[in-house]
């Protein structure tokens, strides 16, 4: 039975119009809200052969059971940020739904591979500052002992709060169990850029998604009277580190889906009457190929020396976090490419530069893909972020189009 595009956006503004307020989507994972959110989806399932499980780190499973215990999983989340907006991460929950609605159908209940679809626990990090938590609990590279004591803004601890969710942290190594038999890992997601709208295409193909170089910088000068201290004499750290915000503009132009932020800068004493002895940024630097990224920070590390010694300054670096790039797998970038022409005419191949739980997923060595639907405007995390209907539609046809493909090419492995 085919898909039903319409219903799909139906179910969208339904839970918009009962987990979000006028600021936006409120469904941050381990709240009330969230919870409630997960209680709605459970009744879309009213009818479908399907079997119900909850993970030890909050993820649910529903598996319809096939004729090989091999497995196509379709995954996606339903938390949000705070006021976000009404697709991110429920887009791809509710196509997978739709999608296993129309397997269920075609098959009788009984497809020849079995059929997953999930909803990740806690992908956005909303409350805690821990991002893809369900999933990178699932790829077993969740640290465990690292995010014990997170707390959230009125000091509740993270474990805390998962034990009222009925989670215990020490067991969330339990879920890597479930990679046993799975083929492949498909998420549909929308853009969160620019890139599509302005190239006026409606679906994408997702490459694999950046890697993460992330940094702390400090520059040290000499703090000094802004009145009494000539020009020449001063050692002005936040000079250095504002040559360096623009140059990692020119670093990143030089690689086509490079991206390079400072997005945070902080000066001492931070005075209008002083000139700025100490300053600190961050550098976020993102692109898919491991060899950028490296080439990247050489230039922006060498460069801030450069601008420290103009400036009569010292700087230093140390490493915030970083993770590596993950590539999808080819097999799977070529049957989503085929859904997406047979189903608009016209396809583009691109990375993503925000991480998601499919990255996780492919990190655990299973073929994993995702497809991106058309962002207006490139808002996203925002409550207005927003898609054309038509794109909507288009995307469940084309993510359904991939299933198929990919069920077709699991039952011939």
């Amino acid at each position: 039975m085919p898909v039903d595009p319409k219903r799909v956006v139906a179910h969208l503004k339904e839970l918009q119009q009962l987990t979000g307020d006028a600021s936006g989507a409120q469904r941050v994972a381990w709240t009330a809200t969230w919870l409630k959110a997960r209680e709605w989806f459970r009744g879309k399932l009213d009818g479908l052969p399907v079997t119900q499980h909850r993970d030890a780190a909050g993820n649910v499973w529903l598996t319809l059971r096939g004729a090989s215990e091999k497995k196509l999983v379709l995954g996606s989340h339903l938390d949000s940020v705070p006021n976000g907006g009404w697709l991110d991460g429920c887009l791809g929950l509710l196509t997978g739904l739709e999608v296993l609605r129309s397997i269920a159908e075609e098959y009788g209940g009984h497809p020849p591979v079995t059929v997953s679809l999930v909803d990740w626990a806690d992908e956005e990090g909303a409350r805690f500052g821990r991002s893809l938590f369900g999933s990178s609990a699932f790829a077993g590279t969740h640290t465990i002992e690292a995010d014990r004591a997170r707390q959230d803004r009125d000091g509740i601890r993270l474990d805390e709060a998962l034990k009222e969710c009925g989670i215990v942290l020490d067991r969330i190594g339990e879920v890597a169990e479930g990679r046993k038999d799975i083929a492949a890992y498909l998420e549909l997601h929308i853009e969160q850029g620019p890139v599509l709208e302005a190239m006026d295409l409606p679906l994408a193909v997702v490459l694999g998604t950046k890697g993460v170089e992330r940094h702390a910088i400090t520059f040290y000068g000499q703090e000094a009277h802004s009145g009494s201290t000539p020009m020449k004499a001063r050692r002005d750290a936040l000079a250095g580190a504002a040559k360096l915000a623009l140059e990692i503009r020119s670093i990143a132009a030089k690689h086509p889906d490079a991206v390079c932020t400072m997005g945070s800068v902080k000066t001492f004493p931070g005075i209008v009457t002083a000139v700025v002895g100490r300053c600190e940024a961050t550098l976020d630097q993102r692109d898919l190929d491991s060899r950028v990224l490296a080439e990247m920070f050489r230039e922006a590390y060498e460069a801030s020396q450069r601008f420290a010694q103009e400036e009569g300054c010292t700087v230093e670096w140390s490493k915030i976090w970083s993770i590596e790039p993950v590539p999808f797998h080819p097999e799977l970038v070529e049957l989503c490419d085929q859904a997406i022409l047979e189903t608009v005419g016209v396809s583009h191949r691109m990375p993503s530069g925000p991480l998601h739980d499919a990255a996780e997923v492919s990190r655990a060595g299973i073929p994993t893909v995702m497809m991106f639907v058309q962002s207006l405007a490139g808002i996203s995390h925002n409550k207005i972020e927003d898609t054309r209907l038509e794109h909507l539609e288009l995307a469940v046809l084309a993510f359904e189009r991939l299933a198929s493909k990919t069920l077709q090419w699991i039952a011939g492995t």
